[in-house]
């Protein structure tokens, strides 16, 4: 029978058994150190590679009541040379949330990218955590802008509204969908301290937009994933949408926004922009 997860014996358990897969000869240890009868690096070996100490290791793998903190986490999760998966189990097993080791994303797989347009009649679109347009479909490029008009740089639906003279007074709540937009940011760049982009980014909004920078200021922090936007479009007059917010399993970094209309009227409006096939 399978019982509660001890994490310590696991915790034992996962690191001797992903020390004795590895090859010493990946490592490019000397050849006087590779006479060996067990499988895999000597508990020695990874102790150099991590920065801890030898007796540090044997501890952590006879369960010894040890709890590594995040940097011995990360430093042994590079040492056991872990793919993301083993590292965030490494990390669960130790009790940390597990920092981001992905960079961001840039690019989408082709199988989520048609994903967002099979998703039509329903607008949809993919961002990253920095609210980059990745891809889309074409109800959502009606209902907002046509995204293929513009270079890549502005791409990103937080630049489009603040900088945007199409999009500045699109929403009819602005400031509400503004001062979302940056508690988002705000957790988004606590989460990812090493994407310049991002940092790059939040500089050019605070020095170029006032709005934006008394907001930031106000230091809001939150991730909304649901809710309701009302819009003023050039053609079908006031459209209300509601809003969910996916993550993709094996892209988690991305955010896949999918609107629906919120009422008759709405789908109306949406009907006459994109009519059914």
């Amino acid at each position: 029978m399978i019982r509660t997860v001890d994490t310590t014996q696991e915790l034992a358990a996962f690191l001797r058994t992903r020390r004795e897969r590895l090859d010493p000869d990946d490592f490019g240890l000397p050849a006087r150190r590779r006479s060996r009868r067990t499988p895999g690096l000597r508990r020695e070996e990874v102790a150099e590679l991590a920065g801890v100490s030898t007796d540090y290791v044997v501890r952590l793998e006879q369960g010894r009541g040890l709890r590594p903190s995040a940097d011995v986490v990360e430093a042994l999760s590079r040492a056991l040379r872990l793919a993301p998966d083993e590292r965030a189990y490494l990390f669960d097993l130790a009790r940390h949330r597990p920092r981001n080791a992905d960079k961001p994303a840039t690019t989408v797989a082709p199988p989520l990218a048609r994903l967002v347009a099979d998703l039509s009649p329903l607008p949809a679109m993919l961002l990253n955590h920095r609210y980059d347009i990745l891809a889309w479909n074409d109800e959502i490029a009606r209902l907002l802008l046509d995204f293929d008009t513009l270079p890549p740089s502005q791409r990103n639906s937080m630049w489009l509204c603040l900088m945007h003279p199409e999009t500045r007074e699109f929403y009819v709540d602005r400031e509400r969908v503004v001062r979302e937009g940056i508690a988002h940011l705000r957790a988004a760049w606590a989460a990812h301290p090493e994407d310049q982009a991002l940092t790059d980014l939040i500089a050019e909004f605070t020095a170029g937009d006032e709005e934006f920078a008394r907001l930031w200021a106000e230091g809001d922090v939150r991730v909304n994933g649901r809710g309701r936007k009302v819009m003023r479009h050039p053609e079908v007059g006031v459209v209300a949408v509601d809003f969910e917010t996916l993550m993709p399993l094996q892209d988690p970094n991305l955010r896949l926004v999918i609107y629906r209309a919120a009422d008759e009227e709405s789908q109306a409006a949406l009907d006459r922009l994109c009519p059914p096939s």
